[in-house]
């Protein structure tokens, strides 16, 4: 059996040479443009080349998140960073939005791009339609049981990616409106305020003030984020 590609996101230099050198197989980084994780350290230009530059040498791949869904504006800027990424030496982009998707095909198609869980794959159908459009592999949504990514694995020849470990967000793949509704903050481009994760208390309509109890361990009660995963029990 293939062993499978360790992967682990480094949110900064300092990070990524610790997933290096602790054993990863790749890792995925942002830049300080067009990436869902504007709350990390992320990369300037020169520190993802020379991230890069440390990863290859240990014979660890790169691969660039370029995985928030764009707006008009946001195309203009684009192609000249994937100039940028691309002169950085990445082994591929992540990315969720289909027009990113054809600019990616367009200015550099031997780039190869990754689906982002963000897409919310979550069916063979999907995943053949995009294997149609030359992505290279599916980073498949969190949903999915066991039962259902063997399926798609045996009706696709695209590689397929899947979480390990880490939020499942209270919307399908991390696609949330509510840190946009309550903080101004867009998750889908990258600000996200973790509001899924803020104290709620649980009142019924008719008995405004009464507050229900619900569940709470020693971490806390987050009444909307849900379990995070984490199935490092469940691999070898």
């Amino acid at each position: 059996m293939k062993q499978p590609e360790l992967l682990a996101p480094a949110g900064d230099l300092e990070k990524l040479k610790v997933a290096v050198l602790y054993g990863a197989d790749a890792v995925y980084l942002g830049g300080r443009l067009f990436g869902l994780r504007a709350g990390a350290g992320n990369f300037s230009e020169e520190e993802m080349a020379a991230g890069v530059r440390f990863a290859h040498e240990k014979g660890v791949r790169v691969y660039i998140t370029v995985n928030i869904f764009a707006h008009n504006s946001d195309l203009t800027v684009l192609p000249g960073y994937l100039d940028t990424v691309r002169a950085a030496g990445a082994d591929g982009v992540i990315v969720s939005d289909p027009g990113v998707v054809e600019l990616v095909r367009k200015f550099h198609p031997a780039l190869p791009v990754h689906l982002s869980t963000q897409a919310n794959t979550t069916n063979w159908s999907a995943a053949r339609f995009w294997e149609k459009q030359g992505v290279s592999r599916i980073i498949l949504a969190r949903e999915l049981s066991l039962d259902e990514i063997r399926e798609i694995r045996e009706r696709v020849g695209v590689e397929l990616e899947v979480f390990v470990h880490g939020a499942m967000c209270i919307s399908y793949s991390g696609r949330c409106l509510l840190s946009n509704y309550f903080a101004g903050r867009d998750a889908n481009r990258g600000d996200c305020a973790q509001s899924c994760r803020w104290k709620y208390a649980l009142v019924e309509e008719t008995r405004p003030g009464v507050y229900l109890p619900f569940e709470e361990d020693e971490k806390g009660a987050y009444i909307l984020s849900s379990r995070d995963l984490c199935l490092i029990r469940h691999i070898p």
